[in-house]
């Protein structure tokens, strides 16, 4: 996928309403500090746009990517170890649950789980919450860079397991050093945009 263009176009706090637009959006979710920023730069091209935080929880709001003026990439706040009162953690489930809920353009949800541990239970909630909306999250497995080559089929059946995927269910290894899984996730979501007029 060329990027030829990628901006920040919007962003939604707590009371905020979501953009209503008919252009296609794809969602990235997954627990504090996974590389979900960094993801999104690396499937923009860019190496910046998405702030990148080694401080857990540096995503609090829904961020709107426009690429290409053909779709969103959302990206959705962190959840587990962000050190925030048990009260915005809760704001930010139900603006997550809003999102998800009632997107009418929302065409895939990335699930962004470490490959180097088993998938924690907030992980295995989020997972079964988003089936449970009617999704079939694409699930991508970040920080491959950080395990030894003939690790990857091990760590992977570990990450599938942890989360019950069935036989069908998508995961993609990814590391954001070497962008080793982006060409899949692009391709992914070029099949999944809607078929041109």
């Amino acid at each position: 996928m060329i990027i030829r263009t990628a901006e920040l176009e919007t962003v939604c706090g707590v009371t905020s309403r979501f953009p209503a637009h008919a252009l296609p959006e794809f969602a990235f979710t997954g627990r504090s500090n996974v590389g979900k920023s960094s993801l999104i730069n690396a499937l923009m091209n860019r190496k910046s746009l998405a702030r990148t935080s080694s401080q857990p929880g540096k995503t609090q709001t829904v961020n709107f990517y426009k690429v290409n003026d053909a779709f969103y990439y959302v990206d959705l706040p962190g959840y587990g170890y962000a050190k925030v009162s048990k009260e915005a953690k809760e704001k930010w489930g139900k603006m997550i649950e809003r999102y998800l809920r009632h997107s009418p353009v929302l065409r895939c949800v990335f699930l962004l789980v470490d490959i180097r541990h088993e998938p924690t239970d907030n992980d295995k909630r989020m997972y079964d919450w988003i089936v449970a909306n009617g999704y079939h999250p694409v699930i991508i497995a970040t920080k491959l860079d950080k395990i030894k080559r003939s690790q990857i089929s091990k760590q992977v059946a570990v990450v599938r397991e942890g989360l019950g995927l069935t036989k069908d269910g998508v995961l993609i290894p990814f590391s954001a050093e070497t962008k080793q899984g982006r060409e899949e996730i692009w391709t992914l979501i070029e099949q999944l945009m809607p078929a041109s007029p």
